[in-house]
């Protein structure tokens, strides 16, 4: 096994950047990205497979253990705790008990750097540092490992304090949303870059979210296939100039980073137009499945008080797809449907969400049943896993509707959902092309890391 000395002229700099796909970073904003594409052919590049789901942090944890979300279970940003009827509760880094890829190099001597990485919050001890990604509460949290360096990271971080994300990204204010997005950007990469240049490290690891809020954001003026287009918008550009801004900071914290620094860069997903939403609980309770005490006058996300439990059979909770449960006897509190039908009535279940028509769409309703998907179940999953329209439609939680099919968002404006495919690039120096490896989804990336370091992937 390799210890730190033999291994202290080689580091690694890995840069994510959520949510960025391989249609755009190769194909349509490859212009716009010369840094980028000049490493790219240097080195191997091409689409990286998310996990089922394509979720931030299922994907980033699972990128970083070599975990499925199943192992892990992890199957959203919120996960079911109990077999109660309360909802979801949003994940943190206690959720997550397999050790993350720094955690097994810092047990070796190696000095990790991570920064920004989604399913960090709250921080805990490594050799190094350890700034908290997306979900931790606000920036005055405990964002920071040690508590100590939390003053020097604000200070790194330029005028203002370090901000962990872009609050309240989905407004209907796109110029302060641009400027929003591009701050918190500018004020992580300042911090990057001085840990680049001044800092003692073997792996750096940095995730930027702007990309993904970006998307989130900006799509529709962006994708003429997006059913809301605004050709001519005031807002067209702001997601290729942002993709440029990338590339400058990434070009600059390789050369920062010094002649013999690998340098990988990859995403959790990718995105695309999100042709319309698509009301899951309305057509369960359409379907006889889900029965409420009292129909809302108006629109309305499900509550656990609406709900006649005794007479449901299933419900269902929003987001870039669908996490169906059904109300099972001897699991669920007031359980309906009795555990020798549960196959069946599941399967009819399954069957009749696949088949659901949309007004348009760019796939199938891809339906996925957890215990086939993955090697080991974890945590409560889902019953039923549904991708509507391949992802092209976002599920919503909403009842009292009109019809189940929608345009906008429950949840605030939002523009884009997942898609399957990340990105990755990886260029080292110091190593021919032809010998370095392309993984086969995002799972892999935490054995070639091991492997960069001669470390066994255990």
């Amino acid at each position: 096994m390799a210890s730190k000395t033999q291994n202290r002229r080689k580091k690694l700099l890995v840069v994510g950047l959520d949510g960025a796909g391989p249609d755009l970073v190769f194909e349509r904003l490859k212009s716009r990205m010369p840094n980028l594409m000049s490493i790219a052919e240097k080195g191997v590049y091409g689409p990286l497979p998310s996990t089922d789901p394509p979720v931030t942090i299922p994907s980033w944890v699972s990128m970083f253990t070599g975990l499925d979300p199943g192992q892990l279970g992890l199957y959203g940003f919120r996960i079911r705790r109990q077999h109660d009827y309360e909802g979801l509760s949003v994940t943190t880094s206690r959720d997550v008990k397999a050790p993350r890829v720094w955690d097994k190099l810092s047990s070796q001597g190696f000095r990790c750097l991570v920064l920004g990485v989604p399913g960090t919050y709250p921080p805990w001890p490594i050799r190094g540092r350890m700034v908290s990604g997306p979900l931790s509460p606000d920036r005055h949290s405990p964002l920071v490992w040690p508590g100590h360096y939390r003053q020097e990271l604000d200070r790194l971080a330029g005028e203002g304090a370090y901000l962990p994300d872009v609050e309240n990204y989905r407004t209907a204010d796109k110029s302060k949303l641009r400027k929003l997005i591009e701050d918190v950007t500018e004020r992580r990469f300042n911090v990057a870059k001085s840990w680049v240049a001044q800092d003692d490290w073997d792996l750096m690891i940095m995730v930027e979210m702007g990309t993904d809020r970006m998307h989130h954001g900006f799509w529709r003026h962006f994708d003429p296939g997006h059913p809301m287009h605004e050709e001519h918008s005031e807002f067209g550009s702001v997601i290729p100039e942002y993709y440029s801004l990338m590339d400058e900071h990434i070009g600059q914290l390789l050369s920062l980073a010094g002649p013999s620094t690998a340098l990988m860069v990859v995403s959790d997903h990718g995105a695309m137009s999100m042709q319309g939403t698509l009301a899951v609980n309305q057509y369960l309770v359409d379907q006889g499945d889900l029965v409420l005490r009292q129909t809302p006058e108006n629109p309305r996300a499900l509550s656990p008080a609406m709900v006649d439990w005794e007479k449901t059979s299933a419900w269902a909770d929003g987001g870039f797809y669908a996490r169906v449960w059904i109300n099972l006897q001897g699991r669920e509190p007031a359980g309906k449907i009795p555990f020798d039908d549960y196959g069946a009535y599941r399967r009819d279940l399954a069957t009749r969400l696949s088949e659901i028509q949309l007004p348009s769409s760019l796939g199938p309703n891809h339906v996925i049943l957890p215990e086939e998907n993955y090697l080991q179940l974890r945590g409560i999953a889902p019953d039923i896993m549904v991708y509507f329209g391949d992802l092209a439609f976002r599920a919503t939680a909403q009842v009292g509707v009109s019809t189940i099919f929608g345009k906008l968002n429950d949840t605030g404006p939002d523009d884009a959902n997942h898609s399957k495919d990340g990105i990755f690039v990886y260029w080292d120096p110091l190593r021919k092309k032809e010998s370095l490896p392309m993984p086969s989804s995002v799972k892999d990336i935490h054995s070639i890391i091991l492997d960069y370091f001669s470390l066994a992937r255990s």
